[in-house]
């Protein structure tokens, strides 16, 4: 997956003095296999339209990451998380806005997945990722999960 937009990413930063928007990500392994993880395609008319991510959001004022993970996996895809970890954080500045996406390994949860929101959803192993168009945010975190060898567990 080459992407020189992707050298630009800034990987779990210690400060940011910039406006930005922060962004909360899950990577959701599906069972029992673990082998491969859920990616959501971003609606037409939003910022990245059509590209796939993984699914979560914005934060709310006021709102902790995980609170804004549970939110938006509910809103988003119609499940629980339980448990959950950091993984990584990826600050991108993107020419109209700068984000941190904040991902989390989303390990138990509750519900069925199925999208809420209309978009399209999808069950891909980390050897097809090829095969989709990500924002330059999500490259670091795909390298990342490639680079692991551990697949979802």
């Amino acid at each position: 997956m080459p992407n020189t937009e992707a050298s630009k990413a800034i990987i779990n930063p210690t400060t940011i003095t910039e406006d930005h928007i922060h962004v909360v990500a899950a990577i959701i392994w599906r069972k029992p296999d673990r082998q491969q993880f859920l990616i959501t395609q971003r609606q037409k008319g939003k910022h990245l339209e059509d590209y796939w991510e993984f699914p979560g959001g914005k934060l709310e004022k006021k709102e902790s990451p995980w609170q804004g993970l549970q939110r938006e996996l509910r809103e988003e895809v119609n499940i629980q998380p339980n448990r959950a970890s950091p993984f990584m954080q990826v600050y991108y500045r993107y020419p109209e806005r700068n984000i941190l996406l904040d991902t989390w390994l989303v390990d138990e949860y509750e519900g069925e997945i199925e999208p809420r929101e209309q978009q399209a959803i999808m069950w891909i192993e980390i050897t097809q990722v090829d095969e989709y168009r990500f924002p330059p945010a999500d490259i670091p975190i795909i390298e990342a999960i490639r680079n692991s060898g551990r697949a979802g567990t």
